[in-house]
This record gives structure tokens, C-alpha cells and sequence, in this order.
């Protein structure tokens, strides 16, 4: 009778960790894109933000795709400084979109992301380390800070997946993911 037992836990936890690397095997095979547009209507931070606040003045939209299929989407913006509002990020990606006229077109030196929103599970988190790893690369950014909702949910993402809570405003909180 044990040794069924033994016999049926260890078929158990073979299958466990079969679905487990069946459910994130899509991870190996994504790849960062830059995006054109997206629906804006499946943002659930910043709906109100349309696509053409997203993509002008140097900010960007960045996608997980794969298989064709976008998995998780993050918005941010170039900056030389870290802004406590919406209305801030914009007045501050607009001058360093400007300045970076008059030299490299090197928008900025702080990348900062302000939406984050995922289709499929683990997503989220693949998103950020793929940005992380191309602002690494980048020759003229050297940070990488959040301009989040004031959640007790956004704050758990960011904390879990290794930022660094830099200050909490009146309507936001700002995270930072060391370089």
C-alpha cells in the first residue's frame, strides 16, 4: 500500500511540472517589439491616454510578441527628469524630445514607464526584463522609473519583480529598476 502511494505522489508531481513548464513555455520564444499602435481600451491603468499621446514627443509603445500575437504591453516616455503626474511626463518628454533635436536625437536619459498591462499570464513580468535589458543596451539611458497609480496591486508588481519605491506623490508612486 506505500509504496502506491509513493508510486501515485511521484506521477503527481511529474505531471505538476509538466504543466508548469507547458504553461510558461510561450516565454522562451517571445521577443520585444516595438508597436505601432494597440487597443488602448484593454489598458486598465491609462485607458484615457489615446494612441496618439503614446507615440508622439518620443514616447513609445513596446509589445511581448509571440506566435503573432501580442502577449503584454508597456508605454513610456523619454525624460531627463522624474515626473509625479501625467500632465508632468508630458511637458517633460516634449522638452527632451526638443532638446534632442539640437544634438543626437538621443531622447532623454530616463525611460519612464507609465502603463503596463498583460494578455496572458507571466507577461507583465517578461515585459519588464526585456525593457530592462534594452535600456541596458541603450547608450544614453541609464534609468529605467515607473510613474504608477497609487494601487496597493501596482505597487506589489513592481516591489516583487525588483524595484525600488523612490517616492509616492499625491495621485502616483514612483519605482525604480536599477541598470
Amino acid at each position: 500500500m506505500k509504496n502506491i502511494k509513493r508510486k501515485i505522489k511521484i506521477i503527481k508531481n511529474r505531471e505538476i511540472k509538466k504543466r508548469l513548464s507547458n504553461f510558461f513555455y510561450w516565454v522562451k520564444g517571445a521577443e520585444l517589439v516595438e508597436l505601432k499602435s494597440c487597443n488602448i481600451e484593454e489598458d486598465p491603468v491609462r485607458p484615457e491616454l489615446d494612441l496618439v499621446f503614446r507615440r508622439s514627443y518620443g514616447r513609445k509603445v513596446f509589445g511581448v510578441k509571440y506566435k503573432n500575437k501580442i502577449l503584454a504591453i508597456m508605454c513610456f516616455g523619454f525624460t531627463n527628469e522624474i515626473p509625479t503626474t501625467v500632465e508632468e511626463l508630458d511637458l517633460m518628454t516634449r522638452d527632451a524630445y526638443l532638446k534632442s533635436a539640437h544634438r543626437d536625437q538621443k531622447i532623454g536619459q530616463i525611460a519612464i514607464a507609465y502603463t503596463i498591462w498583460s494578455k496572458k499570464k507571466g507577461g507583465g513580468k517578461l515585459i519588464v526584463k526585456e525593457i530592462f535589458k534594452m535600456i541596458k543596451k541603450s547608450n544614453h539611458l541609464n534609468r529605467l522609473v515607473t510613474l504608477s497609480p497609487l494601487t496597493e496591486m501596482a505597487r506589489n508588481f513592481h516591489l516583487h519583480n525588483g524595484a525600488v519605491e523612490l517616492q509616492v506623490n499625491e495621485k502616483t508612486q514612483n519605482f525604480e529598476y536599477k541598470i
